[in-house]
């Protein structure tokens, strides 16, 4: 543990909402509701298998003003990563 104190890497811990097997507008929802308690330029992550996820969380990003930092495919469900505005 002592050596991590002088490691030049720092982790950068994010909020986790898992929304795997939650159907439209679910995930969206629980996000939002996440995101409210974070201060803005803290990050979040999502996880969601809903179809319709592709389409609901960039544009609640857009109309709520967060940047969507990174989108992906894993084991069957999204990650989406966003900043809080």
């Amino acid at each position: 543990m002592d050596s991590l104190k002088h490691s030049p890497y720092i982790l950068i811990m994010s909020e986790l909402v898992d929304a795997r097997g939650l159907l439209c507008p679910l995930p969206v929802l629980r996000l939002r509701k996440r995101m409210s308690l974070l201060k803005s330029g803290e990050e979040i992550t999502l996880l969601a298998d809903d179809p319709a996820a592709v389409i609901d969380v960039p544009h609640f990003c857009s109309e709520a003003g967060h940047n969507l930092l990174h989108s992906s495919e894993e084991d069957g469900a999204q990650r989406y990563v966003l900043r809080k505005a």
